[in-house]
Formats: C-alpha cells, structure tokens, sequence
C-alpha cells in the first residue's frame, strides 16, 4: 500500500478560485465540479488559500438575509492550507484524513504550484481498487 501514490489517483482538472472572485461565481464553479472545496491560486498557480462549499454556503446564506451579493473569495478562504505533494503515499493521506484534518488537499510541487487535489473519495477509490485487486489475487489461488 506504501507504493500507491497520490498522483495515480489525483484530479488532474479541479475547480480552482481566485481571491477577487465573488463567492457566487465560486459556487457555480461547486456545482459544476463534484468537490467540497479547493484551492485559491494566484495569478501564477501558486496555491495561496483554500475554500469549501461550507464556507460559501455560509456566505450565500448571509447575502440572502442581506439581499445583495458582495462577499468575495479571499474574504471567506483560508489561508492556513494543508497541502501534499504528487509522490505522497495513500496511506499516508488516508491516516490524516481520518482525523478533524482537512477531506481535500491541494496536490502541489515543489514550488507550491497547483497540480491538482486529492479527496476522501480518491482515497477511498485507490483503496478499494488495491483490495479487490489483493482479493482477486487470493481468490484465484484457492480456485
């Protein structure tokens, strides 16, 4: 399990946000992506911040009392964000993500450069595909 790495599994084309954008574009941007949060980058691709639906659920729900849509991404990201690189093990990821840490990381280089995420769900998927393989294996020797 040592040798599955992040970047077999990874999304390669993830929503990503800019710190100016409002929180509306953001949320369309959720919705035409199956994610629960991504990175913000600058102008380079640096990743510089994180968002969630949650925290843009709790932006729309403020504008809807408020009746105006003013609120922007780099009011509502984070900028603490925890971040795992391409060669990173699965194990490794999926023992974090067991914790109150985050269920998404932004897959960076080196340089802090976005090369994509990986999610509790692409987690679960290299899991499940290294098990049934493992099965698959075991089961053909019995028969």
């Amino acid at each position: 399990m040592k040798s599955l790495k992040v970047s077999a599994y990874m999304n390669y084309q993830p929503a990503s946000f800019k710190k100016d954008m409002t929180i509306a574009v953001a949320v369309e941007l959720f919705l035409k992506k199956p994610q629960i949060g991504g990175p913000v980058v600058d102008d380079d691709n640096h990743v510089i911040g994180f968002l969630s639906e949650q925290d843009c659920l709790l932006s729309m729900l403020e504008e809807t009392y408020l009746g105006e849509s003013h609120c922007i991404v780099a009011d509502k990201m984070r900028t603490d964000v925890l971040t795992v690189g391409p060669e990173a093990s699965i194990l490794d990821i999926a023992r974090t993500m067991t914790g109150q840490k985050p269920k998404v990381y932004p897959v960076v280089d080196g340089n802090n450069l976005l090369l994509g995420i990986i999610s509790r769900h692409d987690v679960l998927n290299a899991i499940d595909i290294h098990l049934n393989a493992n099965y698959e294996k075991g089961h053909a020797r019995l028969v």
